[in-house]
């Protein structure tokens, strides 16, 4: 088969390739002729057999010394490796990869046809001890060269939660009392699922990670600087929730059931694998449950006025979540595979609201609301992907098409009591209002992607992709004056009935190469292109958008030795709003703070420049990074008078929230992580993240600036007769937000688990939070017009007992190709309403 590049792309390759004299000699051949031998092989983590990417390979000479390399390569993602143009004889091959122990193998070059070298099984850093190979655990957070790696399945803590709760604990992230999490202080991030978007996330996040158990998660990986093979959404970065797979041969599954003050869970997994068929499924089933509370003080400065609510309330849910995948390899160089996935969730609450306001005597009021909400979700996938390999080492072709549904709703029943009449008949309320609205959604993608090697060095990826997106709302809001009408009447205001429809197209190309044994270089574009159109129904008016942009990304690295590097990233990120942000519908359950999406945001650009240095010194890991990232025409969250957005009359007192185009964001960021193990028992991992923050927004008159930061710490300790303890502690400090300071956040858990039946069964007890019944999240919002005060309280002290059972034997299968739809902005889990 011939390869036909494109002109630019020919352009690219032939203006990057390293002069000859820095490339690495190999052992002659005859003039005039190619060597015919040739090595490949695969580098698997010890503890789990799972591939380890960017592993550094080196040939040297049958004896030592010297050890001078005579060839190298880089493992690719999926720790393969293959070396070309070799003349026959004996060698040593040395793999290393920072993190891990080496290890040195005798191998034989053959005179014709590819040398198996087998695979190389690394262990641990930990774990490689004078020259012996010792099996154990990876340290908790891997450091590779262009991501950090934290292996949920090895923190005890874990136990019977869900991915909210891993999250919480992996590195440069929080979340908040209400599910949200945060990248290195962002919401501007993306979240896939084995390298793919799961639909529900882009849609309502906070809900959607409650729907995964965290007895399903194998790791989490943290990119802050994706590159341009990655979809361009996401200015702070990429969060990869990657689950447990398949078993490559026998059959083997595991059962668990927890129990806690909090939330409960039960599932399984069944796995197995027959010729050249492997099949893999998990089905789970939780729910939650918990009271909440908040306090809203607010001032009028432009009118006398002041404002307070006192609120509590008690919610719960429930979700599921389904997946099955089955693998299909007719031969050596072709593979077939089908994966889907169902996750749906209800959340129902029951709030209590206490309003207060205060103004001329005319205005003076009080009431009492009584709220029932709830939200439903419910989304679904299907992926087919078809692989093709080749005898070239490293060279493949990947087709992959998905289809998507992902469907949402919420509602609310408001009764309103005024003066002190008491809640809970609906006989002698003042008014009632109800609420529905629901957001259909469909996706599809097609993508394509090949890798072609270019000598041992210098490799190009290039691939295209389309996205067709298909969503919308329908909203409805009848209210109920028992003195006025004799039955519910729709609101014109409070309905909406809108389309919209977005398009992407996009086509990437990567060119990586070596210039010297330890410097190499990565440069790449992605070109996007967006159509959206809008029909908004109720108006009968509709509105369109067409905008492209080139999305450069580049990298540069040295490694001044096997165990220390130094990396520096660059990369354009683009941020398309999604239908949270977009939906017009003005939620009014709380009749003194409005909610609403703005239809007409523009996606916003953000710039990322990063310095980071690895390095592994005897059994302790550090990484150090220092980034700059500047957002212009960010959006962002913005508060003011409903009167503003002519919602409601200037004397209301009334406020509405909204989003906006407003501000430029510029983020200077310090973080760094250590892995250690002090003792053989002992692991000991975490790190401060350290950030200046600068928002200008001259259309608001509001210029921020300040400090802010975190604390993550990560312990656990071995002790006699199968016990492991561990404790985990996150500490974040305010952040300077547009309109005013966003809330502190603080965690930490306990956790001991006892290993029983020749270790297939795991028995564990945790504690969240075992000193705090609750945390106060306090924000503030100063505006020309209003100061506020509000604090959510978030109860998550809670206990929980984990019981998980494994049967058969499990080996690690075949990692398959991917769509990654990571393109759109969500809106981090955050509802319309009050939770």
């Amino acid at each position: 088969m011939k390869l036909y590049l494109p002109y630019w792309a020919a352009l690219l390759a032939a203006g990057a390739l390293p002069p000859p004299s820095a490339r690495a000699q190999v052992p002659a051949a005859p003039f005039g002729l190619t060597a015919p031998g040739s090595l490949r092989g695969t580098v698997l983590d010890s503890t789990n057999s799972e591939p380890v990417p960017y592993a550094t390979v080196v040939l040297l000479p049958a004896v030592a010394p010297p050890d001078e390399p005579i060839a190298g390569v880089t493992t690719s993602d999926r720790g393969r490796f293959a070396m070309a143009n070799l003349a026959p004889g004996a060698y040593r091959l040395r793999v290393s990869c920072l993190g891990y122990g080496t290890q040195t193998r005798a191998v034989l070059v053959g005179p014709t046809g590819p040398t198996e070298a087998g695979p190389f099984h690394l262990p641990p850093a930990a774990t490689a001890l004078a020259g012996a190979v010792v099996v154990g655990e990876k340290p908790l957070v891997e450091v590779r060269p262009d991501r950090l790696v934290y292996h949920a399945a090895q923190d005890v803590t874990n136990a019977g939660g869900s991915a909210a709760d891993v999250l919480r604990k992996a590195p440069l992230l929080t979340v908040d009392g209400k599910g949200t999490p945060r990248l290195r202080g962002s919401a501007n991030f993306t979240v896939l699922v084995n390298g793919r978007p799961a639909p529900a996330l882009a849609q309502n996040l906070a809900e959607a990670l409650r729907s995964i158990p965290a007895a399903q998660i194998q790791r989490v990986e943290v990119i802050t600087a994706p590159s341009a093979r990655y979809d361009g959404e996401g200015t702070a970065g990429i969060i990869n929730i990657v689950l447990k797979k398949g078993a490559e041969r026998s059959l083997h599954g595991d059962v668990y059931a927890a129990a806690g003050t909090r939330d409960a869970n039960s599932g399984g997994s069944l796995n197995f694998q027959k010729g050249k068929i492997r099949f893999s499924t998990s089905l789970s089933a939780g729910r939650w449950y918990g009271p909440a509370g908040f306090s809203l003080e607010r001032t009028d400065l432009a009118r006398p006025g002041q404002l307070t609510q006192n609120g509590s309330g008690r919610s719960t849910g429930q979700s599921y979540y389904s997946a099955l995948a089955l693998d299909f390899d007719p031969t050596e160089h072709q593979g077939f595979s089908l994966a889907g996935s169902v996750n749906g969730w209800r959340g129902d609450d029951r709030q209590d609201v206490t309003t207060r306001y205060a103004g001329n005597p005319a205005q003076n009021q009080f009431q009492r609301r009584a709220i029932q909400s709830r939200s439903t979700g419910l989304s679904g996938e299907l992926t087919g992907t078809y692989l093709r390999t080749f005898a070239t080492p490293r060279r493949e072709w990947s087709l992959v098409a998905q289809a998507a549904r992902n469907d949402a709703a919420f509602g609310y029943n408001a009764d309103q009591f005024d003066s002190f009449a008491t809640p809970g008949t609906t006989g002698n309320a003042s008014s009632r209002e109800r609420s529905r609205s629901r957001t259909p959604g469909r996706e599809f993608t097609v993508q394509t992607d090949f890798t072609q090697p270019f000598g041992e060095f210098c490799t190009l990826e290039a691939g295209g992709k389309a996205i067709y997106r298909r969503t919308g709302s329908v909203a409805t809001t009848d209210a109920y004056q028992p003195d006025q009408e004799p039955d519910f009447v729709p609101q014109p205001d409070g309905a909406t009935d809108f389309n919209y429809v977005q398009q992407v197209q996009a086509l990437y190309a990567t060119y990586a190469f070596r210039l010297t044994q330890k410097l190499s270089f990565s440069l790449g574009a992605r070109a996007e292109r967006t159509r959206l159109t809008v029909d908004f129904r109720t108006t009968g008016t509709q509105t369109g958008q067409v905008y492209a942009h080139v999305l450069p990304s580049g990298s540069a690295q040295y490694a001044f030795s096997e165990a220390k590097s130094l990396r520096l990233v660059y990369s354009r990120r683009i941020t398309r709003p999604f239908i949270d942000y977009l939906n017009p519908f003005v939620n009014r359950s709380d009749p003194r703070n409005y909610e609403f999406g703005n239809p007409r945001l523009d996606p916003e650009l953000a710039d990322s420049y990063e310095l980071s240095y690895n390095t592994l010194v005897k059994q302790v890991t550090v990484s150090v990074s220092a980034s700059v990232r500047h957002t212009g025409n960010a959006i962002e969250t913005v508060r003011g008078l409903a009167s503003g957005y002519g919602l409601a009359t200037d004397a209301s007192g009334i406020t509405a929230q909204t989003f906006a185009n407003v501000a430029a964001n510029t983020f200077y960021q310090l973080n760094g992580y250590v892995s250690a193990k002090p003792l053989k028992n002992w692991d000991l991992s975490g790190g401060p993240d350290m950030q200046y923050i600068t928002r200008r927004s001259p259309a608001l008159g509001i210029a921020q600036r300040g400090f802010t930061g975190g604390l993550s710490l990560n312990t656990s300790y071995v002790l006699p007769k199968n016990f492991t303890a561990q404790a985990v502690f996150s500490y974040s400090w305010p952040t300077p937000d547009l309109q005013g300071p966003g809330p502190a956040d603080l965690h930490y858990s306990l956790g001991v688990k006892k290993s029983l039946w020749q270790e297939k069964a795991d028995f564990v007890f945790t504690l969240d939070n075992p000193f705090h019944r609750y945390w106060p999240y306090r924000t503030r919002i100063e505006t020309p017009e209003f100061a506020e005060t509000q604090q959510y309280r978030a109860y998550q002290q809670a206990g929980r007992v984990t019981v998980t059972y494994r049967f058969g034997q499990a080996q690690e299968g075949r990692q398959r190709k991917t769509v990654a739809n990571d393109d759109v902005k969500g809106n981090g889990g955050q509802q319309h309403g009050r939770q």
